[in-house]
């Protein structure tokens, strides 16, 4: 088998086989199949695309690449969600304490935030003492006591993905549905949960920026999903605008923590609580409607915050930071950003505003780059908001206000006041899944 036979091929828009795209995946993770070659092929992939069972293909050849968890050690039925990535997303923390807190089994393995995307594992290590590395034995007894447990994922998994990403990214094929589909899918597989519930996000905030991009790439990784017999969805969620009023680790952890105790923003706690209870449903514990009412419950009776303090000092985390959010470090300096105009905030450039805390020092623009826990934004005014000149739209807050000059900046650029108000606009566009309702 030759590389030069596989490129022919798939330039001229034919179907890859099964064992030629385990030989370009395993020859080039092991360094037998050279850049240039691989680079090609990628070309020729963004230009002819893939067929759902070549996605599906390449999906399994890259978590093959590597270690896959072991979660046979866990009882029950495991289930998952992911995140394509935002900006104040931090549902994990939410959809998870509850759907565990109705009995599920919730082993999730998560990411760290690189650009304007947060990660939940930065999340997570902005409670003091929490473990996002523990050993695979510790990781199931946590999960079978507690119900759900979260850490960082090892970097064994799918290095196959990690090289080809980074020759995607300097070779401009990022944008091709089959690979961005195969690259999470590879991923999440290797994690080895039985459901797995996607939450795609839309939006100036998005990887996708765009309705039938989010939808093609959804109907995608299902698809993965199926063919490698997972029960799956993927619910289409809006990133028009930040999800919730905080944007910023410690920041969000506290928003996480009173959307649990009832009192968080409208739309952050319909999209956890849709993701749970899709869990729920993938995980046959009942009809959807019945699944929707026991994550309410959970939620309403104070039983999933219960079992977030549960999980969090399980993990050695410090349980009564959660117990009073009065007790989390807080920022030396924070900045009120004003309304320069008045009307209505007609729209919102989600990514600037990520791109903002970021340069306050909650993100990191490398991965190497160290975190500032503390900063962040939390907004006043969002999408849809009547403004008047000097109303407070934001609170920055960071430990160096030199930062805050820049950050400013790139926040106030990435709101739009209009005369008019825009319209309504739903948070959950759409559900593709391998369960009908």
């Amino acid at each position: 088998m030759r590389m030069y036979d596989i490129i022919t091929k798939k330039k001229r828009g034919e179907a890859l086989s099964d064992e030629e795209i385990r030989f370009f995946v395993n020859g080039y993770t092991a360094g037998d199949i050279p850049d240039y070659q691989v680079s090609a092929l990628l070309m020729a992939i963004v230009l002819k695309g893939m067929t759902a069972e070549e996605t599906a293909a390449l999906t399994l050849a890259i978590t093959d690449s590597g270690e896959k968890a072991d979660l046979s050690r866990i009882d029950g039925i495991k289930a998952d969600k992911h995140s394509t990535g935002g900006v104040g997303d931090k549902t994990t923390l939410i959809a998870i304490p509850i759907a565990a807190a109705c009995g599920l089994k919730v082993p999730k393995m998560s990411g760290r935030g690189l650009g304007h995307t947060g990660g939940t594992v930065d999340k997570l290590e902005s409670i003091t003492g929490y473990k996002t590395q523990v050993d695979a034995q510790t990781f199931a007894d946590i999960v079978n006591k507690v119900g759900c447990g979260v850490i960082g994922q090892s970097s064994d998994f799918a290095p196959a993905d990690k090289k080809i990403y980074a020759l995607r990214d300097v070779t401009a094929t990022v944008d091709s549905i089959p690979l961005i589909a195969a690259s999470i899918m590879g991923k999440k597989l290797a994690v080895g949960a039985d459901c797995i519930v996607l939450d795609v996000k839309t939006g100036s905030g998005a990887f996708c920026k765009t309705l039938e991009e989010t939808e093609a790439l959804a109907k995608a990784m299902v698809d993965v999903g199926r063919l490698a017999g997972k029960r799956i969805t993927a619910l289409i969620t809006d990133m028009d605008r930040p999800l919730g009023n905080a944007i910023g680790n410690s920041l969000e952890v506290i928003e996480a923590v009173e959307t649990l105790r009832g009192k968080g923003p409208a739309d952050l706690t319909e999209i956890s609580l849709a993701i749970a209870a899709e869990m729920l449903y993938l995980a046959d514990m009942g009809s959807y409607a019945e699944c929707e009412r026991m994550a309410r419950a959970a939620l309403g009776e104070g039983r999933a915050f219960d079992k977030l303090v549960e999980m969090v000092k399980a993990f050695g985390g410090d349980g009564e930071l959660l117990l009073d959010t009065g007790k989390f470090e807080r920022a030396k300096y924070c900045l009120e950003i004003k309304s320069p105009g008045v009307g209505y905030i007609a729209h919102t450039n989600t990514e600037r505003l990520g791109v903002a805390s970021l340069l306050l020092g909650a993100g990191r623009q490398k991965k190497e780059d160290s975190i500032d826990y503390t900063a962040g934004i939390t907004l006043y005014k969002k999408t849809g908001d009547a403004v008047k000149k000097g109303d407070i739209l934001a609170v920055m807050y960071c430990n160096n206000p030199d930062l805050f000059i820049a950050a400013g900046e790139e926040f106030l650029a990435a709101y739009t006041i209009g005369h008019n108000p825009p319209p309504p606009s739903k948070q959950i566009f759409g559900r593709i899944s391998t369960k009908p309702l």
